[in-house]
């Protein structure tokens, strides 16, 4: 049972399914039938692209660190305790 990856021509919703042979692929948004298959990538998993994958994971939590430094520093100045 392969898994197709689609987009709904009426909503533009982008979407995964599981597909059987009696399954009739659908739109989960908005129930319409008036989907596109789209070409699915294969996943490629090297060295290169686990270094990619680390560093953007690296600069994900940096971004996130520095944005819960800043909410608990507003909260400290706005909260006398």
């Amino acid at each position: 049972m392969p898994i197709y990856e689609y987009t709904c021509n009426g909503c533009g919703e982008g979407f995964e399914l599981l597909l059987r042979h009696d399954t009739t692929a659908m739109c989960p948004s908005c129930r319409s039938e008036d989907i596109k298959r789209l070409l699915s990538l294969p996943a490629i998993k090297s060295s290169g692209t686990h270094a990619l994958a680390m560093r953007a994971a690296k600069k994900r939590d940096r971004s996130q660190g520095m944005e819960q430094m800043a909410a608990q520093r507003e909260y400290e100045l706005n909260h006398e305790d």
